[in-house]
């Protein structure tokens, strides 16, 4: 059992980019699903799919790489809110990542989302991680 599974989850993505993984299964949960949904979304991985196979099942994410350079499309992520510390915004305070071309992922009472998207919707949350 690991204390942080957000922390684990990014850090198993970082392996998997060190170690030019094409593919990475992470064991699932709701607020892990959430965030891959918002990685899609955003186009930093390629694709995903959720696997009901154990009781906790397993997303299998296919990470994305530029095809000429070999580089990855995920540059760096970075946990802000940990367990021992937590890091609110208010819908004024959420951080912009590199001035605008990363993105931050908040977890809202509307649900994860970008930074972007929590404030157009003005509703501030727990700031998950960072991703550029």
């Amino acid at each position: 059992m690991t204390t942080d599974p957000i922390a684990d989850f990014l850090t198993r993505i970082r392996n998997a980019i060190k170690a030019r993984h094409r593919v990475v299964e992470i064991p699932a949960s709701n607020i892990k699903k959430a965030i891959t949904q918002v990685l899609y979304d955003k186009g930093f991985i390629q694709s995903y799919k959720f696997e009901e196979t154990a009781p906790q099942g397993v997303i299998k994410i296919a990470l994305k790489y530029n095809p000429v350079t070999k580089q990855s499309a995920i540059v760096e992520l970075k946990r802000v809110s940990k367990p021992g510390l937590r890091k609110y915004a208010g819908t004024t305070e959420i951080p912009r990542v590199l001035n605008g071309l990363g993105i931050a992922i908040v977890s809202t009472s509307k649900g994860v989302m970008t930074d972007k998207e929590a404030r157009s919707l003005k509703v501030g949350g727990e700031v998950l991680c960072y991703i550029y």
